[in-house]
């Protein structure tokens, strides 16, 4: 199975009918449209790619087809993996598909930045979308977001941040100077611009993440 096609939605085409679900081969699970699924590539030492069903259609043999839109991982974008991409990051692109239905490998949750910021326990299943991605052109919406940290960059869920007691704002412990270890360590963090003279790092700071805490918009810049 392959991505071959960009553009618009197709529509079904004379003598198929539309469905409302299918039972994904081999299981008893049941997908709809609007579901995300993982679908099988044709080059078996890639990840499964994933994909939004937006229509459900058999012909007059009762072959199934599914209408899907496609989303990227990072890597397979025109600007390719950033610091900031998360392992579970995918875009929503413009990149529409009609591929056979036995190609649907399992199901899969594409949740929305904030919400998968906060789950708990993030299983394989679970991926998170913050961007739209015209496959033509590499470019993203929204093409502005939060950035943190003397880096200023934009939050990458996977990676520890500290923040600041003072200005609010999130740090990577590498760009304060200090290691994971000891920034898991900390009870209270000031960062230079706040820290007393004498007193340009705490040792007792406290770490968590920028999208668990609303806190943290008074700091936010725009990229």
């Amino acid at each position: 199975m392959a991505k071959t096609r960009h553009g618009i939605p197709s529509k079904p085409k004379p003598g198929r009918r539309e469905l409302d679900s299918y039972t994904i081969r081999g299981t008893n699970k049941v997908v709809k449209v609007g579901d995300c699924v993982l679908m099988r590539p044709s080059d078996t030492g890639k990840p499964p790619y994933v994909a939004r069903i937006e229509g459900i259609e058999a012909d007059i043999r009762n072959n199934v087809k599914v209408r899907v839109r496609w989303y990227y991982r990072p890597e397979e974008s025109l600007g390719g993996r950033r610091q900031f991409h998360g392992a579970k990051e995918l875009f929503l692109s413009d990149h529409y598909d009609v591929q056979s239905a036995h190609t649907i490998e399992g199901k899969c949750i594409v949740h929305t930045f904030k919400n998968y910021t906060k789950l708990e326990n993030v299983g394989a299943e679970d991926y998170y979308c913050r961007f739209e991605y015209k496959a033509a052109t590499g470019g993203f919406t929204p093409d502005r977001v939060a950035v943190y940290c003397t880096c200023e960059m934009p939050y990458n869920p996977d990676d520890l941040m500290v923040q600041c007691e003072g200005c609010k704002d999130w740090y990577h412990p590498a760009c304060v100077g200090m290691t994971i270890e000891e920034a898991k360590k900390l009870d209270h963090f000031a960062c230079s611009e706040c820290a007393p003279e004498d007193v340009k790092r705490s040792q007792n700071g406290f770490a968590a993440s920028p999208a668990a805490d609303g806190k943290v918009e008074a700091k936010r810049r725009k990229r």
